[in-house]
């Protein structure tokens, strides 16, 4: 798990890339912060700690799932090898018994697998609750089946050897309902949505709805973040600049005159200021309307350009491709060499529209490029290309040095291992911004049935003395 806060600052990328774009060609420049260097070193010592709490949880589960295959084989096999000349024969009924535990142990084996042995998809601040439960209680029963196998069994040297391979398939019988248990508490539980939680971004108040069933805060945390990448689009911080700008260039036109000297002090400046900012609010609207139409009106010109663009680039490259088809093999473009002779016509247009929309530094030039070969390998139209720039997509869909999250904090009133109730809102908090989940219990429906006998839809038709028919 991949322990970093944000890593996007530390690597800047040109942005006149599509006007001085003549040959594929690409540079990067690095710079990085003494910040930058102390979060680093800070998130390195972090992740040192959650390796450790990581594979220490994984070496005491290993070790236990050790212990639990190996002491049914142990039980059987120790009474041979201690004392064989003391057993009775195995019989026919205890031959099959091997049979069964053999069987038995695979299928166990196989669900533990499945169910246990899966890659971890994030560090939890806390330990999963019902999983220490079962390995605590699986522990204490293979430790009392050792204990009674020690004192009625080695101590005595039971000659009964059918007994004694009895009493091994009877722990692994168990052993397969403890699994069973840990399905129904770890999987099956978690199905049946009972909490409807709403995420809201506290940048700009975009907002999803998820249903769950029962789980822990920090499990729900988890699903909560996993939906996130996907379903909210990308955080862009430089959509946010626009409204900051706008109000410091209307308090930068205010200017303060002392007319009565030094003598007063800043609150009659601030309270000056306030009033002047209060008397051009009301004309403050006329101005944000008419900047944002015509944001507006140059996001659709120069989308204009950039769909012309691209298409006529598109077009220019399967001319490409059925002059190609005559020509030798080894004259033959592949989808790199084809993107490359075509994205110069658009770099210009492209690099105009994504800055006019604030994308630019979202999109470099090398995943442009990527992306553009990638739909010529596959035959994509002009407007699946397009698709990427014209609209913010969800998180996933950039670069991961993009993401501007990675590592979250949980912060909750309540316990983070406790289950989910009505009205509990916790937090997820990153670098630039949060995500604030209130979460709400589905309400008891009651549903009732009414019948209607189907002869009784039969209607009158009145005709006034006026209508046509």
């Amino acid at each position: 798990m991949p322990s970093f806060l944000l890593f996007i600052s530390s690597t800047l990328q040109d942005d006149n890339w599509g006007e001085t774009t003549t040959a594929i060609t690409g540079t990067s420049e690095h710079s990085i912060s003494q910040e930058d260097i102390a979060r680093i070193s800070k998130d390195m010592e972090d992740s040192v700690g959650l390796d450790c709490k990581r594979y220490l949880g994984l070496t005491i589960a290993s070790f236990l799932g050790l212990l639990v295959f190996l002491t049914p084989i142990a039980f059987i096999l120790l009474p041979p090898i201690l004392w064989r000349e003391e057993l009775e024969p195995c019989g026919t009924i205890c031959e099959g018994l091997f049979i069964s535990v053999s069987f038995k142990l695979l299928i166990l084996l196989i669900g533990t697998w499945a169910l246990f042995f899966r890659k971890q998809r994030a560090d939890m601040p806390r330990v999963f609750v019902f999983r220490a439960v079962l390995l605590v209680l699986i522990f204490l029963f293979v430790v009392s089946y050792w204990l009674f196998y020690g004192v009625r069994i080695l101590d005595s040297r039971d000659r009964n050897y059918q007994g004694i391979v009895q009493y091994a398939v009877s722990l692994v019988d168990a052993l397969l309902f403890i699994h069973y248990l840990a399905i129904v508490l770890l999987e099956l539980r978690q199905l049946q949505p009972m909490f409807t939680l709403q995420v809201v971004r506290s940048t700009d108040g975009e907002s999803r709805f998820y249903s769950l069933g029962h789980m822990s805060i920090q499990r729900a945390a988890l699903v909560v973040l996993e939906n996130y990448y996907k379903d909210f689009t990308i955080y862009n911080p430089n959509l946010l600049t626009a409204s900051k700008f706008r109000a410091a260039k209307h308090m930068a036109g205010l200017k303060v005159y002392n007319v009565d000297g030094p003598s007063n002090n800043a609150t009659g400046q601030s309270r000056a200021m306030i009033a002047a900012a209060a008397r051009r609010r009301d004309s403050s609207h006329n101005e944000l309307y008419y900047e944002e139409a015509e944001h507006e009106r140059r996001v659709k010109k120069r989308r204009a350009r950039l769909v012309v663009a691209v298409e006529e680039a598109f077009i220019h490259i399967q001319r490409l491709q059925d002059e190609e088809q005559q020509k030798a093999p080894g004259e033959v473009m592949d989808p790199r060499e084809a993107a490359q002779a075509i994205f110069p016509s658009m770099a210009r247009a492209l690099q105009k529209y994504l800055r006019t929309t604030r994308q630019q530094h979202y999109h470099s030039m090398e995943s442009i490029l990527q992306h553009l070969a990638f739909c010529i390998t596959n035959s994509m139209t002009p407007k699946a290309f397009l698709e990427r720039y014209l609209s913010a997509g969800p998180t996933l869909q950039y670069d991961k040095d993009r993401w501007l999250s990675t590592q979250w904090r949980l912060i909750s009133d309540e316990a983070v291992t406790n289950g989910l109730q009505d009205g509990i809102v916790f937090v997820l908090k990153c670098l630039d911004f949060s995500l604030i989940v209130n979460v709400k219990k589905i309400p008891f429906i009651i549903l009732s049935e009414e019948f209607i006998d189907p002869k009784s839809h039969k209607f009158v038709l009145r005709l006034q003395s006026e209508t046509s028919v």
